[in-house]
């Protein structure tokens, strides 16, 4: 990998190369995705049924495009058995910990008779995008669907595209069904997209679109923002290391490598105050790449977005890390709780030499799907508020009222909205 003394430059530098690789930044596409987006409107199931048998090879029809309940006992003929148990377990753990994320409704009563609160109201109809293919991840369809379970989402709607025999990976299926997905159609891309969000005579309209993809589903979303609700426009997956002189240069190489396997576009950065690890981690990412499936798409990723940054002071490496506000941040300080409280820009943070990224991708409890490219300044992680709504609630008595008429019709005839005043003022007229 990499390795850069950590200055002003190198840092400027690193920024604007991780700015390239968001969905914001491939404007060539957008006009392609609209172009999707309005023939799905236009003539819904035919266009939908059209694209999947350009892009998927498979001929769709109102038929065969949701997923019936004898695919789904299929798919747990042919799954390994361990993988349902790992599943469960992973449901269990993801449940626990969203759970305690739970709001409630609350009603605040004054003995003046006004009465103010808010209303939690689950969403009607979620949608859930998985992609197929070499990016089948059953782990994202748990993280996905069971915090929309338990904000209490009526409906469940999952699309993902189809191989050319028309088949859904069996990890997928397994995962929805014991996840709780009430219904699953075979399609994908930006069409799927467009369908859950007009509707279409075979796909319902849904409130709210969450879900990774590609290129084409991310700008999809962001087109039909508005429409309906959704989680994120997502980004290249990306890992930062934080490290002093105490970190295991094995395992901070094992970690970096963990994510530059993603994606060609997937990044990979360790900020360390040690020159030493710096050297031993780079020495570990090579011996490792001998033995690893995925090899190419590894070393294309950190040709391009691998870094090993050497600072002079922990101030100015916290300082980059919260400037690079990363996906996954692994902390591996003499004492990570004494420096977590420093970072305020990371998805998820990891603590200590046991804590390494993937126990959060796959089994630990709390969301894996995380703002990235930098939004973790301003985002955060995919959880039960995503599936809820809320109302406000205003009640006042006449007493109530009376105490504060006269100032509210004020204020209305400053900003020159008589109306306004009048709706308060009519209600004392006699006075």
């Amino acid at each position: 990998m990499k390795i850069r003394k950590l200055t002003e430059e190198t840092r400027q530098n690193i920024l604007t190369d991780l700015l390239k690789r968001s969905p914001n930044q491939y404007p060539e596409y957008e006009a392609r995705v609209a172009a999707i987006l309005q023939n799905i409107r236009e003539n819904g199931d035919a266009a939908v049924f059209e694209y999947t048998k350009q892009f998927d090879g498979f001929s769709l029809s109102a038929e065969n495009i949701r997923v019936t309940d004898a695919e789904i006992e299929e798919a747990y003929q042919k799954i390994d058995a361990r993988l349902v148990e790992v599943i469960r377990k992973a449901i269990a753990n993801i449940r626990s910990f969203h759970e305690k994320q739970v709001r409630n409704t609350f009603i605040d009563t004054k003995p003046d008779g006004s009465i103010l609160g808010q209303r939690i109201i689950p969403l009607q109809t979620v949608g859930v995008y998985v992609p197929g293919g070499k990016a089948a991840y059953p782990s994202s369809v748990l993280m996905n669907v069971v915090p929309a379970k338990v904000a209490g989402v009526d409906r469940i709607v999952m699309v993902t595209p189809p191989g050319k025999d028309g088949i859904i990976y069996e990890g997928t299926l397994v995962a929805a069904k014991e996840a709780g997905v009430d219904e699953i159609y075979k399609v994908g891309g930006a069409q799927a997209i467009a369908a859950l969000a007009f509707g279409t005579a075979s796909i319902p309209k849904v409130d709210k679109i969450v879900g990774p993809g590609n290129i084409y589903v991310a700008l999809a979303k962001k087109a039909v923002y508005g429409h309906v609700s959704i989680d994120s426009i997502a980004g290249p997956s990306e890992i930062t290391v934080l490290a002093d002189e105490t970190a295991n240069a094995k395992f901070v190489a094992a970690d970096l490598l963990s994510q530059a396997e993603h994606d060609e576009l997937a990044s990979a950065i360790l900020v360390t105050t040690s020159a030493e690890l710096a050297e031993e981690v780079s020495d570990w990412v090579d011996r490792f790449l001998e033995k690893l499936s995925r090899r190419a798409i590894i070393e294309k990723s950190l040709d391009q977005y691998g870094y090993i940054l050497v600072a002079d002071r922990m101030e100015d490496a916290i300082d980059t890390i919260n400037q690079i506000a990363s996906e996954h941040l692994e902390i591996l300080t003499k004492n990570p709780f004494e420096t977590m409280p420093k970072i305020r820009n990371a998805g998820a943070m990891f603590l200590g030499h046991y804590s390494s990224e993937p126990l959060g991708d796959y089994m630990a409890g709390p969301n894996h799907v995380l703002p990235t490219n930098g939004t973790a300044k301003f985002f955060s992680p995919l959880g039960v508020d995503d599936f809820i709504k809320k109302s406000s609630i205003i009640a006042y008595s006449e007493e109530a009222l009376r105490a504060i008429h006269e100032d509210i019709e004020f204020f209305a005839k400053a900003e020159g909205l008589t109306a306004h005043a009048n709706s308060i003022a009519v209600r004392f007229e006699e006075e």
